[in-house]
């Protein structure tokens, strides 16, 4: 794949682009020495529809949004990787040699740096030695997945500087999945990976994860008199790896109790006959989140649905339903181990109270911390991000836009 031109990637701040770039540059080569470098560029991204189905195989909503990160980088003549963030102190090293996994490294970029190169090599494609300088606009712990992108951005260097691009964008997204399964620790699906792989809205079915079916939709969501907001309620994901990961497991603990591995293998009319069988087997919360399962699997399909549509309203009323069976059922809006921290459901009822007939609100991403998003009428967005902000901080209510591109090569005309 070519380079997108820069002026094509951002459409608007462009002159704040450029003194961003302008920075990402210098600060490679203060770490790195001078040296011609090329530029990186992938999303974060913003799940609308399908909270917690991608691992149990189902269907999920994204869309890839205007806030990315960016890294310069250089091949080099030692069988050696080197990268340094703009955001954190330390550069990781990996020697080539040596890509096994490595305990210590768990939860690190640079089990992540480690696993995506693995894997590139495991499926045959050519991994040389180079550095990078990053910098990140994907607010960590925002629900925006910063670790997804920065994973996406690694293969897309991997990509352009030793395989002339080639490496196509649902193949990325697997390769960042595995490094963050096998070597950094998590067991995260496919969806964030791939809706930053991708960009713009997708409609994604994960029924054969190795062979997903991606479905662009165009729709202008300025167009419709709606912005996309994400509401940062000031918590964070450090130490949340178990809550994340029993729902899978206690999904998938249903779905072998009904003779499958997955739950998008299970007849919802199988689950609901055995329904009480299985909450004296597995307990009610494995049930509750099966059952959120087969709501939200059909509820993304719904509001892909309507989007290609144009039925806005019908969009707006299945996120709402969306997000109510997370709350109900999947309960990720808080961690059962801090009850006294509940930013994400004080923010969710305040939506509520300020959008209720007029616009929608569920729970972002992970949940158990982070954010929440809400599709708000512009002319209420000063209102609401005023009232939001009033209880969470100025700088609380991020604006969003839907970028079309997703991890790529950026070309510069000038600097």
């Amino acid at each position: 794949m070519s380079a997108i031109p820069f002026e094509e990637l951002y459409q608007t701040g462009r002159e704040a682009q450029r003194e961003r770039y302008r920075r990402i540059a210098a600060g490679y080569e203060a770490h790195f020495g001078k040296g011609e470098v090329s530029f990186f560029s992938a999303p974060g991204r913003t799940e609308v529809g399908g909270n917690h189905t991608d691992h149990n195989h189902g269907n999920v909503l994204a869309a890839a949004v205007n806030l990315d990160i960016v890294a310069a980088a250089a091949p080099i003549t030692e069988s050696v990787v080197r990268l340094h963030s703009e955001e954190y102190p330390g550069t990781d090293e990996i020697i080539l040699s040596d890509l096994a996994p490595q305990k210590e490294e768990e939860g690190t970029s640079a089990a992540l740096l480690r696993g995506v190169c693995a894997r590139c090599r495991e499926l045959g494609y050519h991994v040389g030695g180079f550095q990078a300088y990053t910098a990140t606009q994907v607010l960590k712990g925002s629900g925006l997945s910063s670790s997804a992108a920065f994973e996406i951005a690694l293969v897309t260097i991997i990509s352009h500087l030793f395989n002339d691009g080639g490496i196509d964008p649902v193949t990325a997204a697997q390769i960042a999945q595995y490094a963050e399964n096998v070597y950094f620790g998590k067991p995260s699906g496919l969806m964030d990976q791939m809706a930053c792989s991708v960009g713009g809205f997708t409609a994604m079915d994960f029924r054969d994860p190795q062979k997903p079916v991606l479905e662009k939709v165009e729709f202008p969501l300025e167009k419709a008199g709606y912005a996309l907001c994400i509401v940062d309620t000031g918590g964070n994901h450090a130490d949340l790896t178990g809550e994340y990961a029993a729902i899978p497991a206690e999904m998938k603990a249903v779905a072998r109790e009904l003779g499958a591995s997955v739950l998008r293998d299970v007849r919802k009319e199988d689950f609901h006959a055995r329904m009480g069988e299985l909450r004296q087997k597995l307990g009610d919360r494995a049930v509750l989140r099966a059952l959120h399962f087969f709501r939200d699997n059909a509820l993304a399909q719904e509001e892909a649905a309507c989007l290609k549509e144009r039925d806005f309203p019908g969009f707006l009323s299945r996120v709402v339903a969306s997000g109510r069976s997370s709350a109900l059922c999947l309960q990720n809006l808080y961690s059962c181990s801090d009850p006294a921290h509940q930013g994400l459901t004080l923010a969710l009822a305040l939506s509520e109270s300020i959008l209720a007939g007029k616009g929608a609100w569920r729970v972002h991403g992970g949940g158990f911390a982070g954010t929440i998003q809400a599709f708000v009428p512009r002319e209420m967005l000063e209102t609401y991000r005023a009232q939001i902000e009033a209880v969470f901080g100025e700088g609380a209510c991020h604006v969003l836009s839907v970028r079309s591109a997703g991890g790529v090569r950026v070309k510069l005309t000038k600097m």
